[in-house]
């Protein structure tokens, strides 16, 4: 929960900073000579790009939500059996012997939704982000029925 108010203060934050960055491209553009009306341009342009981005993001944390949720309800969201250093981190060797165990599920059940959503777990435990987030686009893009390119 903490995580999810965490994120919308941040959303509301990034909003208001695109209000003011193109009142600001809008200011300048009013300006009517060439150059500042090209630089109003090119920082109206960031605000579109900033809310592109969060709202590809918003979505793909509402929809691996929506999976946890399912996997939840079937009674099979991966359990914590990682072991974890006395500060409260993942012990490494732990975090890479689960790992192998969700690789070789999906290995067996690549088109299975769920052992993606398994493994993009266990890469996020072993600090792999941008691999966690690719698993999860395509568990999210299975349980969808789109075709995923191998």
């Amino acid at each position: 929960m903490r995580a999810k108010i965490t994120y919308c203060v941040l959303a509301a934050v990034l909003v208001v900073y695109f209000v003011l960055v193109g009142s600001r491209g809008v200011l300048l553009i009013k300006q009517g000579t060439v150059l500042t009306v090209a630089f109003g341009v090119a920082v109206l342009i960031l605000p579109f790009i900033g809310l592109w981005f969060l709202w590809h993001t918003t979505q793909f944390a509402r929809k691996a939500g929506r999976l946890a949720r399912e996997l939840e309800a079937e009674g099979g969201l991966p359990v914590d059996e990682l072991k974890r250093t006395p500060g409260g981190r993942i012990d490494r060797d732990s975090a890479d012997e689960v790992f192998d165990r969700r690789r070789a599920e999906t290995e067996r059940a690549p088109e299975d939704w769920r052992a993606w959503f398994r493994l993009a777990v266990a890469y996020h435990d072993a600090r792999d982000t941008p691999r966690a987030r690719k698993a999860m686009q395509r568990a999210i893009a299975l349980h969808e029925g789109k075709s995923v390119r191998v």
